[in-house]
């Protein structure tokens, strides 16, 4: 009976302090978010750094500083934040976590990362003679405007046109002619050209021009 009592008086003081421990923890989380806002500078001259990446550490979040170098990030206290940029080397900001309060102005300072590159020595020609028969048989590779002046000449898309397959577009259509086609004359025979006064005009014409003579004989 004496353990039922002290059961039911410890859930009624937990029931009691929940709203206090609910909001101490309300309390705390809003405490550890902080908003960093500030600039990137070169160290050197103190110019403002365009377009730097600041990375949260570890997570998938971050933002990029504008044009004046001035950016803005939520955060939590005691997080990494990485600072890089093109031409600078990284830099890394840990935030205190015994930072106070929930915004926090900050000027980070980047150092230029120089890249040496082995040296490159340009002798001329000897004589210039020498310069001017090697320009002259130099193969100069075509632009894109020769590239596609060559691929649109007639000749050469005659000759793609041989032996290029058709598409699906173009073979349904010729299916779907000659299924129409067959459909239109059902029932009774197709009509012969050799009845048909236009298709003898154009014969003859053909014939006046020359197109059924061999080719040899010309």
């Amino acid at each position: 009976m004496q353990h039922k009592s002290s059961y039911r008086l410890s859930l009624l003081i937990v029931f009691l302090l929940s709203p206090f421990l609910l909001q101490a923890q309300i309390t705390e989380f809003k405490d550890s978010i902080i908003q960093i806002s500030g600039i990137t500078m070169t160290a050197d001259s103190l110019k403002a750094i365009p377009a730097v990446s600041i990375i949260v550490r570890g997570q998938s979040r971050g933002t990029i500083a504008n044009r004046q170098g001035v950016f803005s990030i939520v955060a939590f206290k005691g997080d990494t934040l990485t600072f890089s940029a093109v031409g600078f080397k990284k830099k890394n900001y840990t935030i205190p976590a015994t930072l106070p309060g929930n915004a926090y102005s900050l000027i980070q300072l980047m150092v230029e990362d120089t890249t040496y590159l082995p040296a490159t020595i340009i002798r001329p020609y000897p004589t210039r003679e020498e310069f001017e028969r090697a320009f002259a048989s130099m193969d100069i590779p075509d632009d894109a405007y020769e590239i596609a002046r060559k691929n649109t000449e007639a000749g050469r898309l005659r000759a793609l046109a041989r032996v290029t397959p058709v598409d699906g577009r173009e073979a349904t259509n010729m299916y779907m002619k000659r299924q129409a086609a067959s459909l239109y004359y059902a029932g009774q025979p197709p009509p012969q050209n050799i009845f048909n006064p236009l298709a003898w005009a154009q014969f003859i014409q053909a014939w006046k021009r020359g197109d059924f003579k061999n080719k040899d004989d010309n």
